[in-house]
Parts: C-alpha cells; sequence; structure tokens
C-alpha cells in the first residue's frame, strides 16, 4: 500500500512560483515513477510531469514545459513540482500519482495506481 499526500497549493497572482510537495509512504517508493496530473473544473484530469524511479529522467506536458520542474528525493520519500511563471489556465487541483512502473514515460492516468487527495492552485489574472 502507497498513501501519498499534497500540500503546497494555494492563490498566487499570474507570474507568480508555487511548490507543490507530495509525501508518500510505503518502502517501495524509490522503485518506482511519480507523476503530477490536474484537473480544471469541467475538464478532464491531464498530465502534468513525471519522473522515473532514480530521478535521472523527466517528462513535460508541452504547456507546462519551461515553467514547471518534477524532482524527487527517495531518502525522503518526496515528490516536487516547482511551479513557475504560473498563468491563470493552470489553475487546477493537482495530484501526485504513483506510477505502476519506473520510467518516466507515462502520460496517461491508467499507468499510475495510487493517487493523492489533491491540493488546489488557484492563479489569479
Amino acid at each position: 500500500q502507497v498513501q501519498l499526500v499534497e500540500s503546497g497549493g494555494g492563490l498566487v497572482q499570474t507570474g507568480g512560483s508555487l511548490r507543490l510537495s507530495c509525501a508518500a509512504s510505503g518502502r517501495t517508493f524509490s522503485s518506482y515513477a511519480m507523476g503530477w496530473f490536474r484537473q480544471a473544473p469541467g475538464k478532464e484530469r491531464e498530465f502534468v510531469a513525471a519522473i522515473n524511479w532514480r530521478g535521472d529522467s523527466t517528462s513535460y506536458a508541452d504547456s507546462v514545459k519551461g515553467r514547471f520542474t518534477i524532482s524527487r528525493d527517495n531518502a525522503k520519500n518526496m515528490v516536487y513540482l516547482q511551479m513557475n511563471s504560473l498563468k491563470p489556465e493552470d489553475t487546477a487541483v493537482y495530484y501526485c500519482a504513483k506510477s505502476r512502473y519506473g520510467s518516466s514515460r507515462n502520460y496517461r492516468d491508467y499507468e499510475y495506481d495510487y493517487w493523492g487527495q489533491g491540493t488546489q492552485v488557484t492563479v489569479s489574472s
């Protein structure tokens, strides 16, 4: 069993920054890739970023590439999402998820088997 708990969401102005954190329980954390997804009101959940089990390979959605950075600390069982140059269209509930695999090239939500409860990010214009 793995439990994921996100934190760090909040309200920020356009152009601002936030850092999301995801605390994971479970001894197998370091063996799997981790990802961040988001869901805006009235829209489907979408992939944001993923990082492989070692932390040396990452993937990003085109919409966040160059602005967001995913990282992980396996010693602390933590995953992070640094979000810079935030835009109103980044407003969503952000979810941390554990992949079924070790690779960062997992972009579909069915490739992830454990999810956090989500944290709200609101970017005001």
